[in-house]
C-alpha cells in the first residue's frame, strides 16, 4: 500500500480527515486544540499545526480567533470526494494488480 514513509503531518491529516468523514468531528464542531491533539497522538505541536493549516488552506476548517478551529460546512462531502478520487487513482490500481497476481476476483472478496 502506498504511503509507508508518509510525513507525520500527512498521517495526522489523514487521521483528522477520516474523523471528519466518519462523523467523529461533525460539521460545525470544534477540532481538538493543537496541543491536545499533539499530546493525544504523541506528535510535535508544530506538526499538528501544519496539518491544521493544510485543512484551513483547503477550506475544510474555519478559524475563530481566540476560540479554535471548527469543521466547515460541506467538509465531510468534500473530503469524501477527494479521498475517493485519491483511492481510485493511487490505491486501487495497486490493489487490482495485486488481486490479479494472486488470482483473486471481486466475487472472492465479497464472499469473505
Amino acid at each position: 500500500m502506498a504511503g509507508h514513509s508518509q510525513p507525520v503531518y500527512l498521517k495526522l491529516r489523514d487521521l483528522i480527515a477520516a474523523a471528519i468523514i466518519d462523523g467523529t468531528y461533525p460539521e460545525g464542531t470544534m477540532l481538538p486544540s493543537v496541543r491536545a491533539l499533539a499530546a493525544e497522538q504523541g506528535a510535535n505541536p508544530l506538526t499538528v499545526a501544519k496539518a491544521y493549516q493544510q485543512f484551513q488552506l483547503d477550506g475544510l476548517v474555519e478559524v475563530q480567533r481566540g476560540v479554535g478551529m471548527f469543521v466547515a460546512r460541506g467538509a465531510a462531502e468534500k473530503l469524501r470526494r477527494s479521498e475517493r478520487e485519491l483511492f481510485l487513482a493511487r490505491d486501487w490500481p495497486e490493489i487490482r494488480a495485486r488481486m490479479e497476481r494472486l488470482g483473486l476476483s471481486a466475487a472472492d472478496l465479497l464472499a469473505i
